[in-house]
């Protein structure tokens, strides 16, 4: 891989997921590796209260997560605004968004000093829930919105509009709005195609259809989405799978591309993102564990 011309990171934050055990022991010998080849780098347990404020005041230039998807999504939130690089080592369980494994960095961490990386931009969404004609909340997703029931069993029905132009109404229990980067994730789970993740297409995809579409449908980048809720009862609204939000009756979400992208430090070849991928899916991972 040909060298990057970049100055070197002046301040690395190796943020880990939990604030003992193996993902904070992991940061520490993170950070240690890249004092030794005379990068600052500073170990932080990324949940503490100060951490988000100081990435997003712009402190550091580089952000190192150690863990799971959870952990690279959590940090990429506050990367995406200030552009500053994010790059992830795995301390999870699926990795979709992971660049190393643990027993890898040591060997592949001193490129970074050499300029042998590269950037790879990824789109976001830009979410806004409207209601009585004011904005009630906006969102910025990496990998995707969820519109959908809440406790209720039943399904909800949905006006999709694109364009100012009624696409169709799906009946279902929600409609995934996804980003290339998550179309590998609910998206995927939901039966929607992989795309390449610098993409920068939107996805829709219904989950459990009643005869209604039942098929995902690839948008482009300019492309102006509105979900507006007809009929359901504790219908929600759900960002990157964080806390969702009510959705009331005659309420309506906007989507479309992002204002800002997340840029991914990225070591290996744009074809270790389909080997990765398959990979993760054939050994099966354990089921039900969660990275926070």
């Amino acid at each position: 891989m040909a060298k990057t011309a970049k100055p070197a990171f002046k301040h690395i934050a190796v943020l880990s997921r939990s604030v003992q055990g193996e993902p904070m022991e992991q940061a520490v010998l993170v950070a240690a590796f890249l004092a030794e080849h005379e990068l600052k780098a500073t170990a932080l347990y990324m949940h503490d209260d100060s951490v988000q404020g100081r990435v997003e005041a712009g402190e550091f230039d580089l952000v190192i997560a150690v863990g799971g998807d959870g952990t690279v999504l959590r940090a990429g939130h506050w990367c995406a605004p200030l552009g500053i690089p994010l790059l992830g080592i795995n301390e999870g369980h699926f990795g979709f968004l992971i660049e190393l494994e643990r027993e890898a960095w040591p060997q592949v961490l001193p490129r970074l000093v050499s300029g042998e990386y590269r950037l790879e931009e990824r789109m976001l969404l830009h979410v806004e829930l409207w209601r009585d004609g004011k904005i009630a909340g906006t969102w910025e997703a990496i990998n995707e919105a969820l519109v959908g029931r809440g406790r209720t069993a039943r399904p909800v029905h949905l006006a999709a509009h694109l364009d100012g132009d009624l696409l169709t109404t799906y009946v279902a229990d929600g409609l995934i709005i996804a980003t290339a980067t998550g179309s590998t994730a609910y998206a995927l789970a939901a039966g929607g195609p992989v795309l390449p993740p610098t993409l920068r297409n939107v996805v829709l995809v219904p989950v459990a259809a009643h005869l209604s579409m039942d098929r995902a449908i690839v948008l482009a980048e300019g492309a102006n989405i509105r979900v507006e809720l007809q009929r359901g009862e504790d219908a929600v609204l759900s960002v990157d799978g964080q806390q969702p939000v009510d959705v009331q009756m005659g309420d309506w979400v906007e989507l479309r591309a992002g204002e800002h992208s997340l840029r991914f430090l990225r070591f290996q070849q744009a074809a270790h993102f389909y080997t990765r991928l398959l990979r993760i899916m054939d050994n099966n991972p354990s089921v039900g564990m969660i990275d926070p």
